[in-house]
């Protein structure tokens, strides 16, 4: 999936379920429901899902919450635009999947 593709399927009713947890969660946000992204995002034991779980933190505007899962994820908070961090978050995610 490209990112192109990830974010034409944020129309759809429902996340693909061969989405990553991330991706998933990712998915969630961009589609305005916070809550299901962090739901699914507090619950990936992984550094990538850390990650995840900062920048949702972060968006929410509970910075020493953020920073606490940022550095879970071995990553500093970053100096950019939300928007910016969500776009470079997906393209990880997207890059780190088998097939992607």
């Amino acid at each position: 999936m490209t990112f192109d593709e990830f974010i034409k399927s944020v129309n759809d009713e429902e996340p693909s379920s061969q989405l990553s947890e991330t991706l998933t969660s990712l998915w969630w946000d961009k589609k305005g429901d916070w809550d299901t992204a962090h739901s699914i995002a507090q619950d990936i034991p992984t550094v990538q899902g850390s990650a995840v779980h900062a920048y949702l933190h972060r968006e929410e505007g509970v910075i020493w919450n953020a920073d606490y899962w940022y550095s879970h994820a071995g990553r500093v908070r970053p100096d950019v635009p939300l928007e910016e961090e969500w776009q470079s978050l997906v393209e990880e995610m997207l890059s780190s999947r088998p097939n992607a």
